[in-house]
């Protein structure tokens, strides 16, 4: 039988906010995998009710939500690497430590949050691709919502879609 294809949904910094057009624009996906800045347990059991769920914690995160959550995820899915934190900086200007981070792994998919700013690139210096799926809440500067849908399949990202969910100003 054929190997199917892994439909994700990406977002972070929803800072405990959840309506339904993130539940419409989630659903049918096979896993949601969330940046941090998740904001309470509720956005992360609406999360887990659609699809099964990976997810770190950001800076706004309480104890409880750090304690439960790792601060970075890696795994294998598709035959793709992915890494992902929080505060990853950018290609360029990474986070402390994130540079070293990345030569050390060699995912060929970095995922992280923190910035509010959707941003997707590939960074010839560790030959991997940089995610951001920008601020999927409401609390921030960013002036737009955003999230990113994809589907992974035998290494490699297909349709690949960022998903503007509201203008905020």
């Amino acid at each position: 039988m054929p190997e199917s294809s892994v439909k994700i949904g990406l977002l972070s910094d929803t800072h405990s906010h959840w309506d339904d057009r993130l539940t419409h624009h989630l659903q049918g996906c096979d896993e949601i995998w969330h940046a941090g800045d998740i904001g309470h347990f509720n956005v992360l059991d609406t999360m887990k009710s659609i699809a099964p769920v990976r997810a770190v914690p950001g800076n706004i995160d309480d104890h409880r939500m750090r304690t439960e959550l790792p601060e970075m995820l890696e795994w294998h899915l598709q035959g793709m690497h992915f890494l992902m934190i929080h505060i990853g900086g950018r290609p360029g200007r990474y986070a402390s430590g994130v540079r070293k981070l990345l030569d050390a792994k060699r995912p060929d998919v970095f995922i992280c949050g923190h910035s509010h700013l959707l941003r997707i690139e590939r960074d010839k210096s560790w030959d991997g691709l940089y995610m951001n799926p920008g601020a999927a809440g409401k609390h921030g500067f960013h002036q737009i919502r955003t999230l990113l849908r994809f589907q992974l399949y035998k290494g490699q990202i297909n349709q690949l879609e960022a998903v503007e969910l509201e203008v905020l100003r």
